[in-house]
């Protein structure tokens, strides 16, 4: 009779320990790891973001520096004869 007690008490027990520690530390660690998944998707989509970005500015950069440019007309100096 006292081994069927102990058993039953050991067997609640080993459910309460599971039931109410292990897997509510195992729902939450699910939960912290995706919002951490989460967090680095966001972090990488607006990195690269501000890479296309970046990278648009410099080539607008580039078209108006080289349309801003005048044409090289090599050694020819412009001038008036003075008489």
């Amino acid at each position: 009779m006292i081994k069927l007690i102990a058993l039953i008490f050991l067997l609640w027990l080993f459910y309460k320990i599971v039931f109410d520690f292990i897997v509510p530390v195992y729902q939450s660690t699910k939960q912290v790891r995706r919002q951490m998944s989460d967090i680095q998707d966001r972090m990488r989509q607006q990195y690269q973001q501000q890479q296309q970005a970046q990278q648009a500015a410099e080539q607008q950069h580039q078209r108006a520096s080289t349309q801003q440019r005048p044409a090289d007309k090599g050694d020819y100096i412009d001038f008036e004869e003075v008489k």
